[in-house]
Formats: structure tokens, C-alpha cells, sequence
């Protein structure tokens, strides 16, 4: 049995579709990534998974659950944590873990409060007020607070969002360990960087799956394909590079462009090399570079 199952899931908002058709299957123990533009869905799919927002059409399991018409049977199994998670200010950081711990109805959950503690570097604070904690502070005990429960399922939505970068790597690091311990982990995220990271991602944009599958294997259909053109240009030519024949694609990244070859990768050079400067553009170089996440997912959006 997966942990969550997507099956042609719609949910629409009038005459806005956030989510049109959308399937995908997350197996048990994996670290799945959900990854799109604002406006994507992404939000609304982790909502959906965890029966906070029923589908209009389409199947959602959780578990083997529908999570919206068998809330109560998946609540103990599910931890949510949203973009706002509310921890409470005025409680110290023990108090907060104890008040979501009763809230799924944990009354023993002392060991289970201790060892979150230890996880996320938080004991020698655990007398600290809430509001009074870093926001990596803050970040990490929202993520104790979702997990005292002991769930089998945790939906995260841009947890690192506003995070600095030790604070989000600290963050990687809890993940990583709980991953080993058998949780499965769906992960809404705007960090293509923190994509790659998952064992498979769903690329979403206006709602429908562009492509899902490994962030390795969505790379590896650029292999070969891809170049990084330097310039004399202060901004690389765009429009230039985009009549140069088998140039497929064309994007800025900073002071150079990555480029989409079509045609014989080891055309690539000579060809836009030659293309360029007869339109008086002096090339620097030319060179073939690995595809990122971010080079697959901004090409699909073209």
C-alpha cells in the first residue's frame, strides 16, 4: 500500500482549477518533492493529502484512507506542517511540544518530547519562550511539535521558506534522519537546490503535472544538450542566441546564458560561436555544463 496516491485529483475555485487532473503516487519511506511556480497547486495538493480541502473530482488515499471522509482514521498517522504554523509565544518550548502531544491525544508522550529535543539541538532551550527563539529555532520546534505524535506520514509545505541557509541545512539533516527511520516525507518547496535532494519530484505548474520522476533522471534528459555561453555582452544576448539554428532554448543565469542545442552537441561551440560574432557579439567561451533541476524545470515552463 502507497502513502499517499493521487488519481486524476481536480480542485477548482470557481473557474480556477488549482489542481486539473493531477496523479502521482508516493511510496512508503520515500522523500517526495513537490515542486512549481506560485500558484502551482502545491499548496493545495498538501492540503488535500491531509483532509484539510476536499478534491471536486478524483481519488485521495492516505495511507488506503480517503483523508477528507476518514479524517479521524489518518489524524494519528499524518503530521502537517504549514507555511503559517502557529506555535504558541507566551509557552516555552517544552510547553508547546506537550500542548500538540495532547492535541493528538498523547498523554505519555515525555520520551517522545525528550528525544525530539535531542534531534533538533532545542534541550538546553526547552525553557525558553517561544517568542524569544530564532526563526531556525522556531522552524525546528514547529517540526517537533508536527512529529510528537509519532506519524508515518509528514506533509510539509515550504518548511524552509524565510529559513536561513544553516538553519535549512540543520533542517535537511532532521529529515535525513527521520527518512532513516522509516517516515515518509511529501515536501512542497520553492528551493530547486532542496528538490534534488528527494528521491522523486512532481513538477506542477497552473495546476498540472509537467513531469514526474527523479531529479537524477529529469537532468539526464538535458544530457549533452546543455551550454553555458560567456560573453563580452554586460547581459547575454537572448534575442541573438535564439535565431542561432538548433538553439532550442535560451536563458539568462546571471552574467552568462545556458543554452538548449538541439542539433549535434559537438556542432554546439563552432556553430554559436560563429552565429554571435557575425553579429558582432565577441564569445569567451562556449562549454557544455550538467543540467540542474532548475535549467529541466524553467525549459518545460517554456
Amino acid at each position: 500500500m502507497s502513502a499517499v496516491e493521487f488519481t486524476s485529483v481536480t480542485r477548482a475555485y470557481a473557474a480556477v482549477k488549482a489542481l486539473d487532473g493531477v496523479s502521482f503516487t508516493v511510496e512508503r519511506g520515500e522523500m517526495f518533492g513537490m515542486i512549481g511556480p506560485d500558484g502551482a497547486g502545491k499548496t493545495t495538493a498538501i492540503r488535500i493529502a491531509c483532509g484539510l480541502l476536499r478534491a471536486s473530482s478524483g481519488s485521495v488515499r492516505l495511507l488506503g484512507h480517503d483523508p477528507a471522509r476518514e479524517h479521524r482514521r489518518i489524524t494519528g498517522a499524518v503530521g502537517y506542517l504549514s507555511q503559517r504554523f502557529s506555535l504558541y509565544g507566551d509557552l516555552t518550548i517544552d510547553e508547546n511540544i506537550g500542548f500538540f502531544a495532547q492535541l493528538h491525544g498523547v498523554r505519555q508522550y515525555g520520551p517522545a518530547r525528550d528525544r525530539l529535543l535531542d534531534m533538533t539541538q532545542l534541550t538546553r532551550f526547552r525553557a525558553r519562550r517561544a517568542d524569544r527563539l530564532s526563526g531556525g529555532m522556531k522552524q525546528k520546534l514547529a517540526l517537533a511539535c508536527t512529529l510528537v505524535h509519532e506519524p508515518q506520514v509528514l506533509l510539509l509545505d515550504e518548511p524552509t521558506t524565510g529559513v536561513d541557509p544553516v538553519a535549512r541545512r540543520e533542517l535537511w539533516k532532521l529529515l535525513s534522519e527521520f527518512l532513516s527511520r522509516g517516515l515518509t516525507v511529501v515536501m512542497a518547496t520553492p528551493y530547486l537546490d532542496e528538490a534534488e535532494r528527494c528521491g522523486r519530484v512532481v513538477l506542477l505548474n497552473e495546476g498540472r503535472v509537467l513531469a514526474i520522476d527523479r531529479p537524477a533522471a529529469l537532468q539526464a534528459s538535458l544530457a549533452g544538450r546543455l551550454f553555458e555561453v560567456i560573453t563580452a555582452t554586460s547581459r547575454p544576448p537572448l534575442e541573438a542566441l535564439s535565431r542561432v539554428p538548433g538553439v532550442g532554448d535560451a536563458q539568462s543565469f546571471g552574467d552568462r546564458a545556458h543554452v538548449k542545442y538541439d542539433a549535434a552537441p559537438e556542432q554546439a561551440a563552432p556553430v554559436i560561436t560563429a552565429a554571435l560574432e557575425r553579429e558582432g557579439i565577441a564569445v569567451h567561451s562556449v562549454r557544455p555544463i550538467v543540467a540542474t533541476l532548475e535549467d529541466v524545470f524553467i525549459g518545460m515552463l517554456k
